[in-house]
Formats: structure tokens, sequence, C-alpha cells
């Protein structure tokens, strides 16, 4: 159910709601809007009666909500959420541009790929520092010294750092280097990491699993804001098909769908859909010029020597050339116009 507050509501009015609803032992979660407030409920079992908040001071309606999820919807909230990472805003018309090596291989590597990714005029830097590898032996991050030499970058550089949490045991020190918590593919229905995400209230970048619907990408979103955590973004990241051309299918269909049924923003990723740099590019465009946010890719200044997925890794020169061709077709589509670094 949802508790939609009238416009002229105070907070006195929607903390009201919220004890009623604490007091019949349920979950309230306050969504502010641009002109309203609307108030999910979370934990009951079985329908709400409305009649507890139908005559409350400054409750407009109470709606039953039919869908699955009932916070990441337009329901609970028809404005665009905007996320905000120290400053840069993911969502909102923003063009988010979310780059960095595969993984932490050293200290000089990591480096070195900040510096152009800064100099590109970007904010966000993401590497690994814990790599989920399909074979157990692949190159699995340098762990606790990777997140020590992304906190390096980020003092350094002014940086955001994105990067991955694999497990709720390991996320609880991600989180005290981490700007953004990225859960990957292979873990986008990993419950009890998304519970242990929600709890941590940093921004949550969620990837779409391999072979998840659109209604298994939301209510995976859910999990996270069922905790309270309501800075979520979401990721096409390419899903498994008939294809061999590729290393995924980018579904590039998704980000309307996403945007019709839900607030929150999405990126895409070209480079885990393509599996090939002279892809990258190309599937990049085709998000932003979908309407994605953002997107998020892998760069390296020697992929041949990369520890982990080199091939799909860009070169800084061919990065540099696809900022400047995202900002203009971002600024196309959203009929604006754009300084190019």
């Amino acid at each position: 159910m949802l508790i939609v507050m009238k416009q002229e509501a105070t907070p006195e009015n929607v903390s009201a709601v919220v004890r009623v609803i604490e007091e019949l032992g349920y979950r309230a979660h306050a969504l502010p809007g641009a002109n309203r407030t609307a108030i999910g409920i979370t934990g009951n079992p079985e329908p709400v009666d409305p009649g507890y908040f139908e005559n409350l001071p400054g409750v407009a309606d109470a709606i039953r909500v039919t869908k699955p999820y009932k916070l990441v919807s337009l329901d609970a909230r028809p404005e665009k959420s905007v996320v905000d990472v120290g400053g840069t805003r993911i969502g909102g018309g923003e063009l988010a541009i979310i780059a960095g090596p595969c993984a932490v291989e050293s200290r000089e590597q990591t480096f070195a790929t900040a510096e152009f990714v800064a100099k590109a005029g970007c904010t966000l830097f993401r590497a690994g520092a814990y790599k989920p590898r399909t074979s157990p032996y692949s190159f699995q991050g340098l762990g606790l010294e990777g997140l020590k030499i992304l906190a390096e970058v980020r003092d350094r550089f002014g940086l955001k750092i994105v990067t991955e949490a694999i497990d709720p045991a390991n996320l609880e020190v991600v989180a005290e280097y981490a700007d953004v918590l990225q859960i990957g593919a292979r873990n986008m229905q990993n419950f009890s990491l998304l519970k242990a995400a929600g709890q941590a209230r940093k921004p949550v970048l969620l990837k779409r699993g391999m072979a998840a619907t659109l209604d298994e990408l939301l209510l995976a979103a859910e999990y996270v804001m069922a905790e309270g955590n309501y800075s979520v973004i979401l990721c096409e990241r390419g899903v498994r098909t008939f294809a061999d051309h590729t290393r995924n299918t980018l579904d590039v269909s998704i980000v309307p769908a996403v945007q019709r049924l839900c607030h929150l923003p999405i990126l895409v990723d070209p480079s885990h859909a393509a599996g090939k740099r002279h892809k990258v590019v190309p599937l990049a465009r085709a998000g932003v010029a979908v309407g994605a946010d953002g997107v998020i890719v892998e760069v390296h200044p020697q992929p041949e020597r990369a520890l982990s997925d080199g091939p799909q890794a860009l070169l800084p020169e061919m990065f540099l050339e696809m900022v400047e061709e995202l900002r203009r077709i971002h600024a196309i589509v959203h009929q604006r116009d754009v300084a190019l670094v």
C-alpha cells in the first residue's frame, strides 16, 4: 500500500502516518517527491486496511499496490529519482560516465587509468578489488590492497569510487572505501547481499543478471530499497541469448521499459555486453541514444597486459573520443547545449 500525502502536508503529518504504520508492526518508507510525499508500506503479509490512514491529517489517498514491487515503481514516486554521489548526479537528465579498468592490478596501472579518466572530465571511477570470476584459477583481485589503492585514487584525482562487493561479509569492508557499492550480474539475486547493501546506506549500482527478466531486476532493487536505502542505480550489462557474434546481447529495449515502470536511473554497460573493444563505443552510443542515464565502461592504458577483460577495455584515445561523442548524443536527446572537454 502507498499513502499519498497532500501537497500541503507538514513533516508532522508525515511522521504521524509513519508512526501508525510502525505501530501496526510494518515498515514505513517515506519517499519525498517534487509535489508530494508518498509513504510505502512493507512487511505486511496481507493487504492493509486503508481506514487506518484515510482520516489522518495531510493524507490525500491510500492506494493498494498491485505490482510485486512497491518502492521502485512510479506509483511510489512519479518523479524520476536522482542519485547523488559526492556532487555527481546520476539521473535527472544528466549524463553519468563511469570508467576505469576491470580490476585494480597495481598502483601504477590504476593511477595511469585514473589520470585519463579525470582528463576526460569524468568524476566516477570503476575498478574491482574483488573479482568473482568464472574460473577459480583466474585473477581474483587484490582485495584490501586494491581498496586502499582506490582510496588513493580518490584523494589524488578527486574521483568517486565504484567497486564491487561479492558477499555480505565482504560488503562491510568494501563500504569503508567505496562511494558506490556495485552488485554484479552474478549476484543480482543474492538476496542476503542485497539486504546488506540496503543496510549500508551507500548508493548501490545493481547490474542485471545474465538471464534476468525486467521484473526480476526491479524486485532485486526492491530488496535494497526495502531495507531503507533508496539510492539505487540500475545497470543493463547484456543478457545471454543464442547469438555467438557477441559476448552478451545488450538489451537497449530495457531502458525505456524500466523508465516506463520505475523512477530509478538506469545505465548501460557496453563493455561486458560486447566483449570486444571495437563494439563497445557503438553500443555506448546506442545506450545514450535510447535514453540511458549514463554508461559504465572499461578502459586500460595497456589492455594487452590486463589481468582480466583486456579485449573489451578501451584504449585511452578511444575513450576520450567516445566521451565527446556521448555528450553530443546526450545533448541531442535532451535538446540542450553541452560544453565539451
